[in-house]
């Protein structure tokens, strides 16, 4: 039987091959008769890296919420549609008061939960999951706040606890929340990433066995997919969760392949060991060939490079402006983005509605640099740290590439480089304890709506959290994000967006870099939408065709012919 485990990373590189090998095996070694059953109805996804925790309420990293938040997980609300459109998820329906404080959501009643080794539900989904779900993160004093570090870095960002008067179970398929003010994004932030639904049954069951860490490593959702296993730095194996509230997905197995290098992707999708690669490189290679295609999706994005505004010299000003102005941008699109995303004069894209065209494009000045460095008083320059990230992200697809064209430019002002990097957890750890002087980031949205660029990066809250790595708190600008979240008017909301942006272009706690495009590589067998504009992966709608098969005949053979690894091995 395969167990449910975490384990630790002692041994990784043997436990890795291991591992792979125990995934080829289950999905080829069952006997040419059952070989293109097998791997039809399974994906292998290459993954860039290991998740943080398999609770997207913890994390604003892209990574984990690719691995978790649309597989093992719902919201109450969702979008959908190329509108983008608010729609039903677990709850039905929901209403708004006249004045917006009181929103009252209708839960389904058909909506089961994970049923795996280690939990059997005794019940479908309440209003006290969504109750637990929520207080969990707004109530300090609630028993599970505290689990896994009682940080919520994106709920805390937007202060969502501050703007909540009570959420109120009215039946056990009615639930209301009741706003202090209304709140123009409120919706928005139901629907994303993180806002999912936990099961307050298995909170219970773990507190009864003292284990209530478990709820975040070993978890349970209602989403299509289930935890079967997960290896760290090597692999996590989902099955199909039959009982779903919607059609089942179209695959019976989906495993991350955790493979940092990009290289090593590149070479496992070429090799067909593996079906879909995140992040591709090579993509002249992935074009010639004709059973690979290269996806793309515009997304909404930013990448940028960013100050520790509480460390000397970036305390300064000064300092912050002049750096900025010796960066060569256009020399990293051509380099590191290879022309593929455009250059950032702001936070928010210029597909978004509060963009403001007045805002001007930051210039490439390495004679006013020296000059302002000599008025902050380090004429003879300075040494500086870059922390560049370690992993592949579309806002940034090769951090180091960056953080050394970076040193070469800074290097003709005076300034010496030292370029810094760590595996991706412990990176945004210590991010998150402020050790660094600069760092190479960015931000992918997780809904439409502009604030979601603008609070959980640069607000005071975010500060708190970890997740505004700049450490900058300006309460002007905080107090024009007040003010756009308080009305509904567009055209109000982005005057206050745009003398955000200003402030923003004043202070400097960041350079925005660009807005890029999210690439993927699939096999050309594999079919269904995995990106998406904004949020993470989904593999839902996701299926293998058969070469000798149209789709209803795959999806036919496999509603009736079930995928037992265990039983088979």
């Amino acid at each position: 039987m395969i167990l449910n485990k975490v384990i630790t990373t002692t041994g990784v590189g043997l436990l890795k091959y291991s591992a792979l090998v125990v995934i080829i095996l289950l999905l080829c070694a069952c006997g040419d008769s059952n070989k293109l059953s097998l791997s039809q109805r399974s994906i292998i996804y290459c993954s860039e890296g290991s998740p943080e925790t398999f609770n997207p309420q913890l994390v604003t990293s892209g990574t984990t919420i690719d691995a978790t938040s649309h597989q093992l997980y719902d919201r109450l609300i969702t979008y959908k549609g190329k509108e983008n459109i608010l729609s039903p998820a677990l709850a039905k329906s929901w209403h708004v008061t006249k004045d917006g404080k009181k929103i009252t959501f209708y839960l389904r009643q058909d909506v089961a939960f994970h049923q795996t080794d280690y939990f059997t539900p005794s019940r479908k989904l309440t209003a006290d999951d969504v109750l637990f779900s929520f207080s969990r993160i707004i109530d300090k004093e609630h028993p599970y706040h505290h689990i896994s570090g009682g940080h919520y870095p994106f709920f805390q960002s937007v202060e969502f606890g501050n703007l909540i008067e009570k959420i109120e179970k009215i039946n056990d398929y009615t639930i209301r929340f009741q706003l202090k003010h209304a709140d123009s994004t409120f919706l928005a932030n139901l629907a994303t990433d993180f806002a999912i639904i936990l099961s307050q049954e298995y909170a219970e069951q773990l507190a009864l066995k003292k284990k209530e860490h478990d709820i975040d490593l070993h978890p349970i959702g209602t989403g299509p997919f289930k935890l079967k296993e997960y290896h760290i730095g090597s692999f996590i194996r989902y099955y199909r969760h039959d009982d779903y509230w919607q059609d089942q997905a179209k695959i019976e197995q989906l495993v991350y392949d955790i493979s940092p290098s990009k290289t090593s992707r590149l070479t496992k999708l070429l090799a067909k060991e593996c079906d879909v690669s995140s992040y591709p490189i090579a993509h002249g290679k992935i074009k010639e060939r004709q059973d690979l295609e290269l996806d793309s999706v515009t997304a909404l994005n930013i990448g940028y490079f960013g100050f520790n505004t509480k460390k000397a010299p970036f305390n300064n000003k000064l300092v912050r402006l002049a750096v900025s102005l010796a960066i060569n941008k256009q020399a990293l699109i051509d380099t590191v983005y290879q022309g593929q995303a455009e250059m950032a004069n702001s936070i928010i894209p210029k597909s978004s509605w509060a963009y403001d065209d007045s805002i001007q494009m930051q210039e490439y000045n390495p004679i006013q640099a020296k000059a302002l460095l000599e008025v902050a008083g380090l004429a003879q320059g300075f040494t500086m740290d870059i922390w560049a990230m370690p992993v592949q992200r579309s806002y940034n697809p090769n951090a180091v590439t960056m953080a050394k064209l970076i040193q070469a430019d800074l290097k003709e002002i005076g300034i010496t480089v030292n370029i810094i990097s760590y595996e991706w957890t412990t990176f945004l750890r210590k991010l998150a304890q402020g050790e660094h002087q600069t760092f190479l980031l960015g931000w992918y949205a997780d809904h439409p709506d502009p604030d979601n660029f603008f609070s959980p990066m640069l607000s005071c809250s975010a500060t708190e959290t970890g997740n505004n790595r700049t450490f900058w708190c300006n309460k002007e600008y905080d107090a024009l994000l007040q003010q756009a979240l308080q009305t509904n008017n567009i055209k109000k909301r982005k005057s206050y967006y745009a003398a955000a942006m200003k402030v923003i272009n004043e202070e400097l706690p960041l350079l925005p870099i660009a807005h890029s495009k999210r690439y993927q590589a699939r096999d050309k067998a594999v079919k269904g939408k995995i990106l998406a504009d904004f949020g993470g992966i989904s593999f839902y709608q996701v299926y293998k065709e058969s070469p000798t098969q149209n789709p209803e005949e795959s999806e036919n053979e496999g509603s009736s012919n079930n995928l037992n690894v265990e039983a088979k091995h």
